[in-house]
């Protein structure tokens, strides 16, 4: 019986460019909060549609640019799967518990992601999971914890919907990440697909629930093209290629800065007032990442080097 050929280990070089640019991708999705308190009242699903849309819009040009590239589209249903269910489906549940529990509590259960991907990248071949893995997203999760509930946390059994759909949301979206590193091979031209179909869905779900509401200004449009070219656009494409040849397990503890950099973005922004809790979460979220990513700040073994 004929093997299929072993992967050839990542360079080091890559791992730590791939791990950078996932990195990008969190920087971004700081901006989310300010982006979309700016946007005006545009419902959730309309705002997706139009925003998902907006984000595919790069690799359209791309293929325009390049047709040949087009070849990279042709995948197997799995991967379509993988990908559309992931963005859309996050997002989905996502809108779902905001819409069935209060936000704060929502948004902290749908931010237990990173954890579950630190944790479930024990399963992924070629992985070893760390006691300072695990340590450093415990970390950013407490970090969280100091963020969200600066202004009070209370969880009701009268909003276990919301709260099932937050949980199932952090699920979607770790296995997502899990997911799209073992199609490691697949080409980032995919997410532009990803974005269209996650476009269309979010449209059909915008016409069936919703009411239309436009943008009212041109502030408002710009927001609006922002959250479709940084966080909702460029910021999957950064984290497609970070999770399939970054360091995941770095990357999924990092993420954890994403809330800590939105608020400290509305500080400074108006939106938010400082206060003690945001200096915890800075030393626990930075702490906890720093831990996390000590491989990168230390030389390995020789003879663990020589064995990759």
């Amino acid at each position: 019986m004929n093997k299929a050929p072993a992967r050839a280990p990542k360079g080091a070089g890559v791992k730590i460019r791939g791990t950078l640019i996932g990195f990008t991708a969190i920087l971004m999705w700081s901006l989310l909060a300010l982006m979309t308190a700016a946007s005006g009242k545009v419902p959730p699903f309309q705002m997706s549609a139009m925003t998902f849309a907006i984000g595919s819009l790069p690799g359209i040009v791309l293929f325009i640019v390049k047709p040949e590239r087009i070849a990279f589209l042709k995948q197997p249903p799995k991967v379509w799967i993988t990908g559309i269910g992931g963005l859309f489906g996050y997002h989905f549940l996502y809108f779902t518990a905001l819409r069935n529990a209060p936000a704060v509590e929502a948004g902290l259960i749908a931010y237990l992601w990173p954890l579950f991907i630190v944790v479930g990248s024990a399963l992924l071949p070629g992985e070893r999971l760390r006691w300072y893995h695990v340590a450093g997203a415990v970390a950013g999760l407490c970090g969280t914890i100091a963020i969200v509930s600066r202004n009070g946390l209370a969880f009701d059994g009268a909003y276990l919907t919301g709260y099932g759909a937050a949980f199932l949301c952090a699920f979607t979206w770790s296995g997502y990440s899990l997911l799209t590193r073992r199609f490691d091979r697949v080409s980032t031209d995919v997410v532009t697909g990803f974005c269209l179909g996650t476009s269309l869905l979010s449209l059909i779900c915008h016409l069936a629930l919703e009411t239309t509401v436009w943008p009212a200004n041109s502030g408002e449009w710009t927001a609006v093209v922002g959250l479709g070219l940084l966080p909702v656009g460029a910021a999957f494409y950064a984290w497609d290629y970070g999770v399939k040849n970054g360091d995941i397990q770095i990357i999924g503890a990092a993420s954890y800065a994403a809330p800590l950099l939105s608020t400290l973005i509305l500080v400074a922004s108006g939106f938010a007032e400082a206060n003690w809790n945001v200096l915890l979460a800075c030393l626990l979220i930075t702490g906890g990442a720093v831990l996390a990513a000590r491989d990168m700040f230390r030389p390995k073994p020789i003879a663990e080097a020589a064995a990759e």
